[in-house]
């Protein structure tokens, strides 16, 4: 047992502190990527919805959890996102991003970033409980699976208006998640397939509400037709990042 913790322990901290390398990379040439900062929203949206309808939606039909609850669930995740959107006064603001007044864009997507984390923490601890191969081999594909992802959040989170600095450490807490939603599964020691019928539907919604609600309203701002081609681009690759992933051998 305490092999399953050192191993799991030390694979979400490698998973949490990978969230530091997209952002380091952009954080290097910080205003040339100002530029492109739509662009990154544009990734994020299209890897968001690529994560939902790629990867979530698909396994959850495999193991057969696809019912009335599983919609239920996804319907509630949307409903929370909407509360603490609603909770945080950020609709309809017009205001620019600035260093006083950051949208709450950027809270919103640390917040499904937070979820998204910590299910990923449960995944690598319930693997670790079956075999520490299986644990190893699903470490790595979350690995992969959360560079793209990292690098888009970092990129809404300076969209939103946050300094490069805040937006590296709050990217960094939230990728802790992974650790708390990993202690939980191996000090309760139970099989995680209940947890994740449920998790797993609810952060569907988070997303998508994030993706739908903020994300791509703030694509429609920009109006002309190359800046436009462009985000269409980055939505796409986003998407087929996601798709990728689906061929890889540790998937």
């Amino acid at each position: 047992m305490n092999e399953i913790w050192f191993y799991t322990l030390v694979s979400v901290f490698v998973v949490s502190i990978i969230s530091l390398i997209g952002a380091i990379i952009m954080i290097i040439n910080q205003k040339s990527i100002k530029k492109f900062l739509i662009f990154m929203v544009s990734f994020a949206a299209g890897a968001m919805l690529g994560d939902v309808f790629i990867h979530m939606l698909p396994e959850l039909a495999e193991e057969g959890g696809l019912t009335m609850t599983t919609s239920l669930y996804i319907l509630l995740g949307i409903l929370i996102f909407f509360i603490l959107e609603k909770i945080i006064h950020w609709r309809h603001c017009h205001l620019s991003a600035t260093k006083d007044h950051i949208h709450s864009l950027a809270f919103m997507n640390l917040v499904g970033d937070a979820v998204h984390n910590f299910i990923d923490g449960i995944l690598i601890a319930g693997s670790f409980l079956l075999s520490v191969p299986v644990g190893i081999a699903t470490t790595v594909a979350v690995i992969l699976h959360e560079i793209p992802q990292e690098m888009g959040d970092f990129g809404v989170l300076l969209h939103s208006g946050m300094k490069p600095k805040k937006a590296l450490l709050f990217n960094f807490l939230s990728a802790l998640t992974a650790v708390v939603g990993a202690l939980i599964v191996l000090l309760i020691g139970i099989n995680n397939e209940y947890i994740i019928q449920i998790i797993i539907p609810v952060t569907m919604g988070g997303f998508i509400y994030i993706a739908n609600a903020d994300l791509i309203p703030e694509l429609h701002k920009e109006t002309k037709i190359s800046h436009s081609i462009l985000q269409l681009i980055s939505f796409l690759i986003g998407v087929a990042i996601m798709f990728s992933l689906l061929y890889l051998p540790v998937h």
